[in-house]
């Protein structure tokens, strides 16, 4: 057993207002310069919808993640590294800018200098920000859906309910919608690592967190192609693959991701997860994908087991970790309280950001029919029937399985039963609390970390060494010189730090 780390994060959907800061915030940091214009790490899509870029989901068109073969192995679903070589200079699975779309600006500068005394009323014209030509209408965008979602223009477009077989009704009063936040998944099983030519994608052993070696990456695009979540870019200007980093250089100094840290809602939650490395394999090739999440929750480790703590430390992970793991938000709500789902394990891929369902309005449906919509057997009654039809959260995180989603969503309306009563002095009634297999006591901690938790609760992350890009060690270190910084003249050794592995290596003394 071979246990590693993994930062991870939990976004609860039930709190996202679709305000776009994390967008904002998280460009403004990443890919606010030339080269990334089209680039968004953090976008935030209205589901029902087409997403960013367009139909992302659609894999029989994009062909991203992982299959499994006859044989029980698992295989990109694009080709391995050979036949993806034969698709260098036309690859029909690359997305397209059209598929992204041609980001523009407007010509703010003559608004500002149009003269006090002009005949017309000045305007801003839209402009490509690429090219620099005029565009008469921009016609899509990272978040265009937002107008649209629920709407007959994009509703045949949606990939999940073109694999659903339940009717959806579009009139407007029976519409639904929700929003979904997006950044790389950095699984445990990543398609982008294995389909890079070269070694310029990885995944960092000690956090898991998945990067792009600048230097080593050849601009071969494999990796976009593979990422089933579409979250790698293409830089045209540098020529070099792109992606999250999950704000590595916060991470270390323990501190969580701007997208987390400027989240409006607060429904973003960040923590550290132990897994068991040797089965990720394993995990990843069940056969029924409906297998999927259970097998991919079956990696994660109890913290507080004495053997996986002894296991960890055997293998390396800070004590820190261990303890960070132990605190973790994302544990609690993934395994423990059993509430927080991944998207589209379909693709073999093993997210690591996983997704608290909406509930819907369905305490006003209930209300509205003359019923209690507070009451807790009233709302357990009414989860199958909400709004927001149980397939369609299925197929977005499990597979098209409705089980674990219905289990989520009881959950959550028990719980907000639970603490109507306890909020008006009543008597604590666990009634429903044990009918979703929970204790008023978990309902209490579980409505303090989604509804009330503070900063320190719901971010929980370790500091860590420094990221050293790969091959730095090779060539020793600055300080390695007479007389340099940290020697005092006299040719005393220093020490070197050499990166994320947090050991320091004496230097050799220059006679």
């Amino acid at each position: 057993m071979k246990i590693l780390a993994q930062i991870a994060m939990v976004m609860n959907l039930d709190k996202c207002i679709g305000c776009h800061t994390c967008s904002v915030t998280c460009k403004q940091a990443w890919t606010n310069r030339e080269g990334t214009e089209y680039v968004w790490f953090n976008n935030v899509e209205t589901k029902p919808g087409v997403g960013y870029p367009k139909e992302w989901e659609n894999q029989g068109k994009y062909r991203g993640g992982w299959k499994l073969t006859s044989s029980g192995k698992l295989r990109l679903r694009g080709g391995g590294r050979l036949h993806e070589l034969t698709k260098i200079f036309a690859n029909p699975q690359m997305p397209t800018l059209d598929d992204y779309y041609e980001p523009w600006t407007y010509e703010y500068e003559k608004l500002l200098a149009a003269p006090k005394d002009s005949k017309y009323l000045p305007s801003a014209r839209p402009v490509k920000q690429i090219t620099g030509e005029h565009i008469n209408q921009p016609n899509w965008g990272p978040n265009w859906d937002d107008d649209l979602a629920g709407s007959l223009e994009i509703l045949p477009r949606d990939p999940i309910l073109e694999q659903m077989t339940v009717q959806i009704k579009t009139q407007i009063q029976d519409t639904f919608m929700f929003y979904l936040p997006r950044i790389c998944e950095h699984c445990l099983n990543p398609a982008c690592v294995s389909a890079c030519p070269g070694t310029a994608m990885y995944k960092r052993t000690e956090d898991g967190i998945v990067l792009v070696d600048q230097n080593k990456c050849r601009g071969w695009r494999m990796c976009v192609s593979a990422c089933p979540y579409k979250k790698v870019y293409f830089n045209h200007l540098t020529g070099k693959a792109e992606k999250c980093t999950l704000c590595y250089p916060r991470l270390e100094a323990g501190e969580p991701t701007v997208c987390s840290e400027t989240c409006v809602g607060r429904l973003r939650y960040l923590g550290v997860l132990l897994y068991d490395a040797d089965r990720v394999g394993e995990a990843a090739a069940v056969r029924d994908p409906q297998d999927l999440y259970h097998s991919q929750r079956s990696l994660l480790l109890d913290p507080f087991d004495p053997k996986v703590r002894a296991a960890a430390e055997a293998n390396g992970v800070p004590h820190s970790w261990i303890q960070a793991a132990q605190e973790s938000p994302v544990y609690r709500l993934i395994s423990e309280y059993e509430v927080a789902l991944p998207l589209h394990p379909e693709y073999r891929t093993l997210p690591m950001v996983w997704y608290i369902p909406p509930l819907s309005p369905v305490v006003d449906a209930v209300t509205a029919a003359g019923a209690d919509g507070e009451d807790a057997k009233v709302l357990l009654t009414s989860i199958a029937t909400m709004r927001i039809p149980l397939e369609y959260l299925a197929g977005l995180f499990t597979a098209g399985d409705t089980v674990p989603v219905e289990k989520s969503l009881r959950r959550l309306a028990a719980m907000r039963s639970y603490m109507r009563g306890r909020q008006l002095g009543e008597e604590p009634d666990e009634t429903g609390a044990k009918a979703v297999g929970m204790t008023g006591e978990q309902m209490e901690e579980m409505y303090r970390l989604l509804a009330i938790a503070k900063y320190d609760d719901r971010f929980v992350v370790p500091t860590a060494g420094a990221e050293t890009p790969r091959g730095l060690r090779e060539l020793g270190c600055s300080l390695d010189v007479l007389g340099g910084p940290g020697r005092d003249g006299e040719g005393i050794p220093a020490f070197c730090n050499t990166g994320s592995t947090r050991t320091f290596v004496p230097l050799e003394v220059h006679q």
